[in-house]
Parts: C-alpha cells; structure tokens; sequence
C-alpha cells in the first residue's frame, strides 16, 4: 500500500461541484414542495417529540442536565429543537434539512477526487446529488441526513489531512468525526482505527501528529455529553443506552417483543442498559463458535435487501391510501437506482486498486457492515456506506467508458482474474439476498396482490 503525494501537493479539484451541489439542493426543494401529504410514523415521532415537548419545554429549556434522554443520541433531537425555535415550525426544520442534505454531495465529491480521480469524485456526487432514497430521507425525521454529512465531511478532512500532512485538517476532521457519533454512535468504536490509519505510514513525516489531533478533536468533542450522563445517571455512557438492547434484540433468540417485553421489565434506564448489554453479551457467547456464521447468514439479507424506508412509508399507510400503480412506481424509483449502483459498484471492484485513501474507505465500509452483523441489519442502515458505493460504481463507469474491461492485443483481459472472481461471487450472494426481498415487496397488498405479508417492520435504532 502506497504513500499518499508528498505534503506540498493540492488537492485535486473537481469542477462542476458547485452547480452539482445547487442541483441536488432544488430537487430536494422540489420533493418537500410536491410530496404527498404525509405525517411522522415511528421513530420520526419520536425524534420530534424530544425536540419540542422535551428540550424547549420550558422545564429543560435546551438545558442537558434538565433532560433525561439518554437512550438516543442528542445531535438529532438537538438540531431539530433549534431549528424550531430559530424557525417555528417543524416544516422550517425540513427546510433546513433540505439544505444540510445537499452539502453531502461536495463532501462525497471531494472524498472521490482525493481517492480515486476527480472524475469519479464528480460522477459519485453527482449520483449523491440525484439518489433517490436521499432525497426522500432529507425532508423526514430520521439522523440518517444529518449524520451523513457530518461523517462524509469528516472523511473528507481526514483523507484531506493524510494528503497534505495537516494537522488542522485532522484537527477538523476529529471534531466533525465526533460531532457525527453524537448523532448516531455507530461511528464510535471506528474512531482508534481511524486515528491509527492517519498516523501510521511508511515515511517518517509525523504522521503520530495528526493521529493524535484527530483522536483528541473526536475524544473532546463527545466527552462533555459522557460527563453529562455520569453527571445525571451515575454511569459510565459513552453517548447513548441504545446499543445494548441492539446487542441484545440481534443476538437472544427470541422475537423482538419478547426482548422488549424483558427489557421493559427492567426498572431504570442504567439499570435497562445494562442489563441488555450483559443478556447480549450472553447470547454471543452462548452461540458459540458458530455465531458469526449465523449472524451473516442473518443479519447481511436485512441489510442489503431490496427495500427502502420510503417505501415501508408506503406500506404503513402514512400516506394514506396510494394507488398499486403508483406504489409500484415509487418502487421502480427507489430500488433500480440501488440495483444500478451495486452493479457499477461490482464493476468499480475489478478495477480496484488499494492504496491509503480507498483503505480507509474499504475499512469503513468493512466495519460498518459488522457492526450490523454483531446487532442486526436493516435497509436504512445502509445509507451512511452507500457513499462508497457511489465512488466504487463511478470508478466502474470511468473504467468501462475508458475500455478497461476490453481485452489486450494478447487476448487477456486487464483486471486481474481473482477479482474477477471476488466480484462474481459477491454478484451470487447479491441475488440470493435480493430475490426474496422483491418477492416480499411485490407480494405486499400495497402493490395491488391481495396476498398479505406482514409489515416488515423497523428494526431498534442502533
């Protein structure tokens, strides 16, 4: 694996962002104006409820010592309380969504120029500009739109960082890393990898230097809210209590309401949390040696299935009575473009070359996907990876259109046969997970059959 370019060397620039990123904020604009009407259902009710029957009552007033959550993150339920207040509403808040959204797109640009070429890093953008299920996502409650741009810009200064040897820019990317684990603590545990990867590299240029900045910038940025709950719960909680009834739901061999029945059992929220913790703890250890094998078997058709968020919306009725032809319209919308990604992106491997950007990129697409195996998987827990599947799938495009795939005078095809055959085999295990997601949504009386499934249902947030 290669050093980056020497520290005096610019980042490459991608043109066209700008006009891109304008692009991508007027078609979510359009998409609040002209959605259907609709209203919260599930967890949205309960990220609003925490913002404004919580955090600006006039008993906590903003105040974290004032409130007792705990079981989620506050970065969400924070930003939308001070968005209603600025602004007065909860529609001003998808306003300031829809904006926040869009800075994805110049984030994921810049990521994809500074590890794969600037041409990749417009055409990855430009997908984060139009995806559908981002678009959708970034006019409704959910942390996923305000964590992914937290995260993606993180990653941007962090590779931004190991190529100019910055240790501002690390510094930076430590406290946008941080501020992202306070919205959804899933990025928590990749913080030392990613801290060790900065700081490791051949050439003796003080790399320890911005591993330290960054590690320190994360560390202080979420610290004050672990002091808070050791200050109002007595216990040590990194961020959130949600992990461990995560770890438990994914792991105990019972139904999920079984797990909540038992977890509700339990008096206190600390005393909820670890109990959950150690029964989830149990369970893997019960499962043994075969857990990790069950857990892949069950835990990756959730999470790469062929559904969406936007469509459970449409099976849980929330807005209201729809069509067959258009709930399978919206289908078509949603999931061909999915479909379309993963394709380039198998693509995008053949040709995939490892060096310290895209490692660290590969690193967290691999941690993020087994942090979904040790709790459970599910569609919307993909998205915040999905940006790496849109470089990978742009690298694919750039590589076909530049004749990559074609073969060489001698005959023999350029990319090396083994990753041929890595991405052939992934191609496998794609379909066998997909086709029985297709037949269940098709088989949803929301798509006009009179057979009826069950509701798939929204795993724990984790």
């Amino acid at each position: 694996m290669s050093d980056p370019t020497p520290a005096t060397a610019r980042p490459p620039r991608v043109p066209g962002l700008i006009p891109l990123t304008a692009a991508a904020f007027l078609v979510r604009a359009a998409f609040l104006v002209l959605e259907p009407e609709t209203h919260p259902v599930a967890d949205e009710r309960t990220w609003t409820n925490w913002a404004v029957e919580n955090l600006i009552s006039e008993k906590v007033s903003l105040s974290p010592l004032r409130t007792h959550m705990v079981f989620y993150p506050p970065g969400y339920p924070y930003f939308i309380a001070f968005g209603y207040l600025a602004f007065g509403s909860l529609e001003a808040v998808k306003w300031l969504q829809v904006v926040a959204a869009s800075l994805l797109v110049p984030a994921v640009g810049r990521v994809g120029a500074l590890a794969f070429s600037p041409r990749a890093g417009f055409l990855g953008a430009g997908i984060a500009a139009f995806y559908p299920e981002l678009v959708w996502f970034s006019v409704h409650f959910w942390s996923e739109t305000l964590f992914m741009v937290l995260l993606w810009w993180a990653l941007e200064r962090l590779v931004a960082a190991d190529r100019s040897g910055s240790v501002r820019a690390a510094l930076v990317a430590g406290l946008l890393w941080g501020l992202a684990i306070l919205v959804r603590e899933t990025a928590l545990y990749f913080t030392p990898i990613a801290a060790v990867w900065l700081a490791w590299r051949r050439r003796h240029d003080r790399g320890w230097r911005r591993g330290a900045a960054f590690l320190a910038a994360a560390v202080l940025t979420v610290v004050p809210w672990t002091l808070r709950n050791w200050v109002v719960f007595r216990a040590l909680v990194p961020v959130s209590t949600a992990g461990g009834l995560n770890l438990f739901q994914g792991n105990a061999r019972l139904t999920r309401q079984e797990v909540y029945d038992l977890y509700d059992a339990v008096h206190g929220r600390i005393e909820q949390y670890r109990y959950a913790r150690r029964m989830g703890l149990h369970a893997i250890w019960d499962r043994q040696p075969a857990w990790l094998l069950e857990k892949l078997v069950g835990q990756m058709p959730n999470f790469w299935e062929a559904d969406s968020l936007a469509l459970i919306h449409i099976k849980r009725g929330a807005y209201g009575p729809v069509p067959a032809a258009a709930a399978v319209a919206a289908a078509l919308v949603v999931l061909a473009p999915y479909l379309a990604v993963l394709a380039l992106a198998l693509a995008g491997l053949v040709v995939l070359g490892l060096d310290r950007p895209r490692a660290v990129l590969v690193a967290f697409f691999a941690y993020y996907n087994l942090i979904h195996v040790a709790t459970h998987g599910f569609a919307r827990y993909r998205l915040p990876v999905m940006p790496v599947l849109f470089l990978l799938a742009a690298s694919g495009w750039a590589a076909w259109r530049s004749g990559a795939f074609k073969r060489d005078r001698a005959g023999a095809v350029r990319p090396a046969g083994w990753k041929k055959a890595a991405a052939g085999v992934l191609a496998a295990v794609l379909l066998l997970i997909l086709l029985p997601s297709f037949a269940r949504n098709w088989r949803h009386p929301a798509f006009g059959l009179t057979h009826v499934s069950s509701d798939p249902g929204e795993a724990a947030e984790p």
